[in-house]
């Protein structure tokens, strides 16, 4: 990791990086039978579970569109709607709910292990910290009680971005924010063929929660408070 000695910014990836996802998704399911017990409808259940999954679906599609014709923000909701046969807006109105309004009770207990601390170590040594998510996260920031940390907080909608990662167009937007070179930005995430890919296309060098094996393209680290103190001994 001998790169990062020069990192003037970190920009981090939110779900699964900042906390771990699986007891989230696990409360979440319990929440969306409960849900159905109470309705006492099966079928309502069932429809949302199909209409979370295909939402899901057609956004790990569109990743591999790059920049498409026309507002991704809006094509993430259209294209799972057709195949649905729903509106747009109903479909937005599910996401929003159940996919960015109700786990945040959840999250909070779900951050990772030194996270905080690593943010002060971020903030004491001056170095710029942002956000690069493929979903909104302001509200998730607040609820992980770190939102004060954050200079930039992006999202991959964004009209100035609209490109989901792998696309460098999120990475590279932060630079341009910051007015700094991607060389001078370390992104720190959680998925290799997502994160990692994205970072070295655009130029940064990343780190890589929770791995084992380093590679080429990123740096492999178990936790923040392991990459605090690889960063303390760079410094």
């Amino acid at each position: 990791m001998t790169s990062v000695g020069s990192i003037k910014a970190v920009l981090l990836d939110v779900d699964g990086t900042l906390y771990r996802q699986a007891p989230v998704r696990i409360l979440m399911c319990l929440e969306m039978v409960w849900f159905g017990l109470r309705m006492r409808s099966p079928a309502r259940l069932t429809s949302l579970i199909r209409e979370i999954i295909c939402f899901r679906r057609s956004r790990e599609l569109l990743r591999r569109v790059g920049e498409p014709n026309g507002s991704l923000d809006e094509l993430q909701y259209i294209e799972p709607a057709k195949i649905l046969g729903e509106e747009a807006e109903q479909l937005r109105s599910t996401v929003t709910e159940w996919m960015l309004q109700r786990p945040l009770r959840h999250i909070t207990r779900a951050r990772r292990s030194g996270v905080l601390e690593f943010l002060q170590f971020l903030e004491t040594n001056k170095i710029k910290v942002g956000i690069l998510s493929d979903y909104p996260s302001r509200d998730k920031l607040k609820a992980l009680r770190i939102d004060r940390f954050f200079s930039v907080t992006l999202c991959s909608t964004d009209s100035q971005i609209n490109a989901f990662k792998p696309h460098p167009s999120g990475f590279l937007r932060a630079c341009e924010v910051w007015k700094l070179q991607p060389s001078e930005v370390l992104y720190v995430g959680d998925r290799p063929e997502i994160d990692a890919i994205g970072a070295t296309a655009a130029g940064m060098p990343c780190v890589i929660i929770g791995m084992r094996r380093s590679t080429a393209n990123y740096h492999a680290i178990n936790s923040f408070v392991d990459l605090r103190h690889g960063l303390e001994n760079l410094r």
